[in-house]
């Protein structure tokens, strides 16, 4: 997402209007949720758990065009942070020295080899040089809010690995009086190290004071269709990213005077300059169909007219842009529909990651497995594990196995029960299921009844990680859309696991599966496993 600079660290109100071109009466609610989660790649809570509202009036302000040093503040920021980088990395220079000629460190050496820091001058140089220009090119200085913590560990741990690559290659060929391979894995410790906690320090720092409601932005979303209230449940979810959602325009909701939740329509989209001056409005998100392109034109001419920063959000069709490719004969484009990465070599890779660690992890949760499956039998009898009918790879229906959470007799109760569906679509989710013993709600919120479904992974069924496996009745009512879901083994964890879980909806869950379907790669199945971690932990969006 492109984001203007903030314009003020103060975050005015504006009231609504009854009509295009009424008075402004009354206030308009927004979402002030406390930034307790720092990933950008966070949980989406929004509408479903309930953010706090706050109500204040705000003053008329009019669209402005971006002064000089607004324009110029994100160079700035780029520069100090390309500054400190470079201490950080001669900083973790002298820790390495220190390391290996103080306090000789492994290897032992005798003194006779010592050499003095000056000796690595040339050695840091080399490494400042090809960190910096790697970390570059993969966009660590592009200061994006939507970039993870995790993300740019993994760029730094690239850049210095390469780097000290690029070094042992240049001892290798010039041979240098001293050299030092122990002093080459201190220093891409130190500076990895180093430059990952300075980032998560300044992360620390910038989410206090968006706590204080410093450095905030104030989004306006126009359009109310499905992309449009997903973003805006987005943006509510992570208030670690530092938004505030003003609103939204539509010329439906308006007409209807419909709201969205807690979100408020504020004006048809035709007086979108009147509430971007109202209501302060930083940045402009497009969410309309690909089919008003004419009114995205305009919208984007508007946005640059009044001085604020613009994003556009594809609708459902446009998602699947990513999997095209473009070949040329004689210069004729020819556009084709590029094949997931989750084939052949890649697949190969990732089934015998998921035959390793689902073998250990087994024998692991053998225990865990055996204390859980007493406490069940103890407060309601057998069954203690049951069997479902999922449905996996193409179609392909399979028998996974769960630890019972609910009364026996469960799924004969789900009929009086729909009408408490939370989740929408075609899966139900209800919080406060009456179905669920008092053990059943502890394994289910720490993800301990799905333990079972380990077997499965060895099998093959299943992966650790992928898409949710849906039940047989779920994928009947699927749209041809969703059964994209089913190119790829179904995980025990996925993007919607620790995304929120059952707080998000249904339609929503299929978007980042299909995210995950078309962006897979190794680092993205580690990034997930990682995070499913402190999502488990943590019990957030688990019921």
């Amino acid at each position: 997402m492109s984001v203007s600079p903030p314009r003020s660290p103060v975050d005015p109100r504006s009231p609504p209007r009854t009509a295009p071109d009424a008075a402004p009466k009354g206030a308009v609610e927004h979402v002030t949720t406390a930034a307790a989660n720092g990933d950008a790649n966070g949980a989406a809570s929004g509408i479903a758990n309930g953010s706090a509202v706050q109500v204040a009036p705000a003053p008329d302000v009019r669209p402005r065009r971006l002064t000089r040093a607004a324009r110029n503040s994100k160079f700035w920021l780029r520069l100090a942070f390309l500054a400190s980088d470079c201490v950080l990395i001669h900083l973790g220079f002298l820790v390495a020295y220190w390391l290996r000629y103080e306090l000789r460190l492994w290897p032992e050496q005798s003194e006779f080899f010592d050499a003095p820091f000056s000796a690595y001058y040339l050695a840091e140089g080399v490494l400042l040089a090809v960190l910096l220009t790697v970390v570059t090119r993969r966009g660590l200085y592009r200061l994006r809010r939507s970039t993870g913590w995790l993300d740019e560990v993994g760029t730094i741990l690239n850049g210095t690995t390469i780097g000290v690559s690029v070094l042992v290659m240049v001892f290798y060929i010039f041979r240098p009086g001293v050299t030092s391979r122990a002093m080459l894995v201190y220093a891409w410790l130190a500076v990895t190290a180093l430059l990952s906690l300075f980032r998560l320090g300044v992360r620390t720092v910038v989410e206090e004071r968006r706590k204080r409601g410093i450095g905030l932005q104030r989004v306006l979303v126009v359009g109310a269709g499905h992309m449009g209230k997903m973003i805006m449940q987005q943006l509510a979810g992570r208030p670690g990213l530092g938004y505030v959602l003003a609103g939204f325009c539509d010329d439906v909701s308006w007409a209807q005077r419909a709201d969205f939740g807690r979100f408020q329509c504020l004006g048809p989209i035709d007086d979108l300059e009147t509430v971007i001056a109202e209501h302060a409005t930083d940045e402009v998100i497009i969410a309309l169909p690909s089919a008003e392109h004419e009114r995205v034109l305009r919208i984007v001419g508007l946005c640059e007219q009044c001085g604020v920063g613009f994003s556009l959000v594809p609708d459902t069709f446009d998602l699947t842009l990513g999997t095209l490719e473009v070949d040329h004969i004689a210069g004729i484009p020819l556009i084709g529909l590029r094949e997931h990465s989750l084939h052949g070599f890649n697949r190969f890779i990732k089934r015998s990651i998921d035959v390793v660690v689902s073998a250990v992890a087994t024998l692991a949760a053998v225990p865990v497995l055996a204390l859980v499956a007493l406490a069940v039998w103890i407060e309601s009898g057998r069954p203690v594990f049951f069997p479902q009918e999922r449905v996996g790879l193409n179609g392909r229906v399979f028998r996974v196995y769960k630890v019972r959470s609910m009364r026996v007799g469960a799924e004969q109760m789900l009929k009086d029960l729909e009408t408490n569906n939370e989740a929408g679509g075609v899966i139900f989710k209800m919080k406060n299921d009456p179905r669920r013993t008092r053990v059943g709600r502890i394994i289910r919120k720490l993800s301990l009844d799905e333990l079972p479904q380990l077997w499965n992974v060895l099998k093959g069924d299943m992966s650790l990680v992928g898409p949710r496996p849906p039940f047989p009745h779920e994928v009947a009512l699927y749209e041809d859309w969703h059964k994209r879901r089913l190119e790829v083994v179904p995980g025990l964890t996925g993007l919607w696991q620790v995304s929120g879980r059952s707080d998000l909806p249904f339609e929503e869950m299929v978007m980042l599966d299909l995210y995950y379907i078309e962006n897979w790669s190794l680092g993205l199945d580690l990034k997930i496993i990682l995070r499913t971690i402190p999502a488990v932990i943590t019990m957030r969006g688990a019921y």
